[in-house]
């Protein structure tokens, strides 16, 4: 009876907080896409405030986005006809990572938001093979670190690979929307935007079946930030003097991991899940040095 009451209690722990991320998502994405009157005039903001990144990827040509976005302004750089390394956009990312980890995921990033969402609607739910989760680090390697300097024009300038010819949240945010209010557009449709809806309405799909496919499978934003979780200051902490292995946080992580043993996996995004449902308070989330 004890042991019911505790995983009671646990399960409305797990709900508040749950409740309180989706706040924090909410107003993240607000903060990230206050111009929404845009989406109906098709312009783009392009005051003082996208000369900085958002943490999340959020996509700079978004009619809403007040920011730039991370991933596509390392592609930016990289493409430039004048190559130099983006050691300040990636020293932006490092150094969110080094103090948020794959938090960053979990709680300020739009599309992460958007994943939940599909994920609720009731449907089958899939475990992915782990093998999976490699596939974002060969898109970061191929797409955004390589191809935007390989892959260069007459002037020597590269495109932005990864936002051209995968990016879904790009897709949802900017592509459509645009189209939408910009008919002129419509006539110039062609393969390259074919083959993006499609990368879109596999995502968005997949997602419904597959927690966070995503950030699992595709996004290098959350590649470069899990490469950071170790590391990170806001971190997973497990006392083993209460920790009864019974196994309810595992089955609650939507990355599918055991956060008994996996804790500092490059996969975690510290959604904290794990740390609510546990039933005799084993885990907790911390920020600073490991004690």
């Amino acid at each position: 009876m004890y042991g019911m009451y505790r995983s009671g209690l646990a399960a409305m722990r797990l709900k508040k907080l749950t409740l309180l991320r989706k706040l924090l998502q909410f107003l993240a994405f607000l903060i990230c896409n206050p111009f929404l009157s845009n989406f109906q005039a098709g312009r783009l903001y392009t005051g003082k405030w996208k000369n900085f990144w958002s943490p999340g990827l959020n996509c700079h040509s978004c009619p809403a986005a007040a920011f730039a976005c991370p991933i596509g302004a390392m592609q930016a750089v990289g493409g430039s006809a004048r190559f130099n390394f983006s050691f300040y956009v990636t020293g932006f990312i490092l150094a969110i990572g080094l103090i948020f980890g794959r938090a960053v995921c979990a709680f300020l990033c739009p599309f992460g938001l958007v994943q939940e969402l599909l994920h609720r609607i009731p449907s089958p739910k899939i475990r992915l093979p782990r093998l999976f989760r490699y596939l974002k680090y060969a898109i970061l390697i191929v797409f955004v670190l390589i191809m935007p300097v390989a892959d260069t024009n007459y002037a020597g300038i590269g495109d932005p690979s990864f936002c051209k010819y995968i990016c879904p949240s790009g897709s949802l945010g900017a592509g459509i929307p645009l189209l939408l209010s910009h008919p002129e557009l419509r006539a110039v449709l062609g393969v390259l935007f074919s083959v993006k809806t499609a990368v879109l309405l596999i995502v968005l799909l997949a997602s419904v079946f597959i927690s966070r496919f995503f950030c699992r499978v595709i996004c290098p934003l959350g590649a470069l930030y899990g490469l950071t979780n170790r590391l990170s200051l806001l971190h997973i902490e497990l006392d083993s003097n209460r920790c009864i292995s019974c196994g309810c946080c595992a089955s609650y992580c939507p990355m599918d991991l055991n956060p008994v043993k996996e804790s500092s996996s490059c996969e975690c995004i510290r959604c904290i899940n794990c740390v609510s449902s546990c039933p005799h308070k084993a885990i907790r989330l911390h920020l600073g040095k490991s004690v």
